[in-house]
């Protein structure tokens, strides 16, 4: 099988072009799983598959490293758009399906990519957290330094409490910054820290933007582990919409396996 790898701020995705074969279903979860190991496969945080679908230029189907199916990953969406230019899919601008609905991205001559997120209709404010859905749910928690934080062990204690250890749920430390936003997350599915998480990041960027009690602008940069994002949005009565996230998506390299 002739794969792709791709990555976005450091998170890395398999890339697989299933216009004309197909290689991988939904039930090869262990396939999957073992394509993503670090150790004893290709290694990524998840694999991602390009199919054709009438009335879009291709679906997204993505899986987390664990092998199952997971919600919308924003980076991968993003590396997806990469993917499908350099395989001559679209030129600049992308229409697609995903578990979470329809997306559209613009890919700029730097190869700077854009995404554009699902509407955010709603979200929890609690104690000392913010829980929101961008396509996956994420608990958003400030804190005043993320270099602290022990990200695994803090972040798998919150996905596992009573609450969240049936679904899961990604969790996010978010630090204010003069210029934004830092922000590092642990992900379900892959049950570790991870080098950037779109949604997660977009969901932080709303979160600050409630926090600061709307005295910011709605354009906000992100630093992560891997690099630098940005999410812009428009608030809209208690929700927000035309959320986009914007960053780099680059090819790593190409090769085949053996399944």
């Amino acid at each position: 099988m002739n794969f792709f790898k791709y990555q976005g701020t450091g998170n890395d995705f398999i890339m697989i072009d299933q216009r004309e074969t197909q290689h991988l279903t939904r039930a090869d979860v262990d396939v999957i799983e073992r394509l993503c190991d670090r150790r004893f496969g290709i290694g990524a945080d998840g694999l991602i598959l390009l199919q054709h679908l009438e009335g879009y230029d291709f679906e997204m189907i993505y899986f987390n490293s664990d092998g199952r199916e997971s919600s919308m990953c924003g980076n991968g969406g993003r590396c997806i758009v990469a993917f499908a230019k350099q395989l001559g899919v679209i030129e600049n601008h992308a229409h697609f399906l995903a578990i979470d609905g329809e997306h559209e991205a613009i890919i700029r001559p730097d190869g700077w990519v854009e995404l554009k997120m699902s509407d955010v209709k709603s979200m929890e404010n609690g104690a000392d957290f913010y829980y929101l859905n961008t396509g996956s749910p994420h608990y958003i928690t400030f804190v005043k330094d993320v270099k602290e934080v022990n990200v695994f062990e803090e972040g798998r204690a919150i996905r596992y409490n009573d609450r969240f250890k049936t679904e899961g749920t990604n969790v996010n430390f978010v630090e204010p910054t003069d210029n934004g936003i830092t922000v590092a997350t642990y992900e379900r599915g892959v049950e570790d820290e991870t080098f950037s998480c779109g949604t997660g990041v977009t969901a932080a960027a709303i979160a600050y933007y409630l926090k600061s009690n709307k005295n910011i602008i709605t354009n906000i940069p992100i630093q992560v582990k891997g690099g630098k994002l940005e999410v812009r949005f428009e608030p809209d009565g208690q929700g927000f919409t035309n959320i986009w996230l914007c960053g780099p998506a680059e090819m790593v390299f190409e090769g085949y396996v053996t399944m």
